[in-house]
């Protein structure tokens, strides 16, 4: 099934593109019609590494040449953090699995309503249980644009680029370090947009908000200034930081001045002169994959819509950023999803009701969620918490599932795809309406090039 070199990919596509120094497409049509399934295919899943690389760089290298570029949200954030524009809350999409099929799920909904303020994202822990690098998601989510004939600027986002506690404590330059690569990694794969979160640092136990956010700003900046380091020639990537773990205690005004004070004077030491942070990431309520009942429903979560939009404003008039980023909102019932715009929102994750979208089809096949099922009571029952159901355990865990059964949902049937797919996409209109980024194609192309 899988092509076994880089000769036996040329010779199928010699006739869709003829690499010349770079890549020249000789016929787009059949290249979308034909060959990019094929070739996201062999990006992901191939068994040759050598074949592997070519596919993702045949991908790059074709979207490319058909005005498809990655590229940061900094310019569209720093217009918001000057009130230049506003009224809408960029959604940013963690895609956990099926990632090729979901983007072009992504790509349809938003060239139906003209919403090209959307940001494909994936974070430190995600990348490893999905088994997904930076690379291949660039390559899957490029692949989706080149087949549903978007053309414009991407914008690929590192999500919680987080520094892990336990792994800190024990050896934290290791930890940094280990952050530290990822952060070049993603960079060289095209992610110009990249979430550092070290508030899992911050520490409330001492007397002063600076003093409980000092190890967030300090390693924070560190950080950044990786990024900024990192960077490629004429790219000014997006960073945001984060002052409220999501899940844990909500945020305040009064923290994000203090951690802000600190983040800028610390990085001004580290790295004179260099651009700051674009948003700000804040705890108002919510978990991430929200709160399982013991029927494996989730629980209704209450959002501080109030703390949320003063956060917002002292971010954008104090501090020239594009506002406040909302985490963990995907499961909330979609009647609150107009509410961010209304708190002067500035970006939202979504992620864990695409997954759940992906397992509750109707067609998803029921041998095949025996066996992830299965799997996950064998390998993950050290996570089930005292008191739990089976189905709160499997709501909670299915998501590492997807990485290694990543080759048998990838190719599912062509009509279960396709049903999660129109699925998405209709889910995905409703929230960009909800949001209110339907109509931000002119703004985006204005700023960045592309189509309208």
């Amino acid at each position: 099934m899988y092509w076994q070199s880089v000769k036996e990919v040329r010779e199928a596509i010699q006739d869709v593109i003829r690499e010349n120094g770079g890549v020249e497409i000789l016929d787009a049509e059949m290249l979308r019609s034909r060959w990019i399934d094929r070739l996201a295919i062999e990006a992901s899943l191939g068994p040759k590494p050598e074949v592997i690389g070519y596919t993702r760089r045949i991908i790059g290298a074709a979207a490319s040449s058909l005005g498809i570029v990655p590229a940061s949200i900094l310019d569209l954030y720093k217009a918001r953090g000057r009130g230049e524009v506003g009224g809408f809350s960029v959604p940013a999409i963690n895609i956990r699995g099926l990632t090729y099929d979901v983007a072009r799920a992504i790509f349809r909904a938003r060239r139906r309503e003209k919403a090209d303020a959307v940001i494909f994202e994936i974070a430190r822990s995600e990348i490893d249980y999905t088994e997904q690098r930076p690379a291949e998601y660039t390559a899957m989510v490029l692949a989706a644009a080149i087949r549903e004939r978007y053309s414009g600027p991407v914008f690929l986002q590192g999500d919680h680029f987080q520094i892990q506690p336990p792994a800190f404590r024990k050896d934290p330059e290791g930890e940094i370090g280990a952050v530290k690569d990822l952060i070049r990694e993603a960079i060289e794969a095209g992610f110009y947009n990249i979430d550092i979160d070290t508030s899992t640092l911050v520490d409330l136990s001492r007397p002063t908000l600076i003093e409980q956010q000092r190890p967030n700003f300090e390693v924070g900046t560190e950080l950044a200034a990786c990024v900024r380091a990192s960077e490629p020639e004429g790219v000014s990537i997006s960073i945001g930081g984060e002052i409220g773990e999501v899940g844990k205690k909500n945020s305040t005004v009064e923290e994000l001045h203090a951690y802000m004070e600190g983040f800028i004077d610390c990085l001004e030491k580290k790295r004179p002169g260099a651009e700051g942070i674009s948003k700000i990431s804040v705890q108002t309520g919510t978990t991430h994959g929200g709160v399982p009942l013991p029927d494996g429903t989730v629980a209704e979560v209450k959002i501080d819509f109030e703390t949320l939009g003063h956060l917002s404003v002292a971010a954008r008039e104090k501090y020239g950023m594009a506002g406040a980023v909302q985490h963990g909102a995907s499961t909330l019932p979609e009647d609150a999803f107009g509410k961010f715009p209304e708190a002067d929102t500035a970006e939202i994750h979504l992620a864990t009701q695409f997954q759940n979208m992906i397992y509750e089809n109707r067609l998803f096949p029921e041998p095949l969620r025996r066996e992830i099922y299965a799997y996950l009571e064998k390998n993950h029952a050290g996570e089930r918490k005292e008191g739990w159901t089976r189905e709160q355990f499997l709501y909670k865990t299915r998501k590492k599932a997807f990485g290694p059964f990543k080759e048998k949902i990838s190719l599912l049937p062509v009509e279960v795809r396709e049903s999660i797919g129109r699925e998405m996409e209709e889910k995905f209109i409703r929230l960009f309406r909800l949001l209110k980024v339907s109509g931000t194609a002119g703004m985006i192309a204005e700023k960045f090039g592309g189509t309208a």
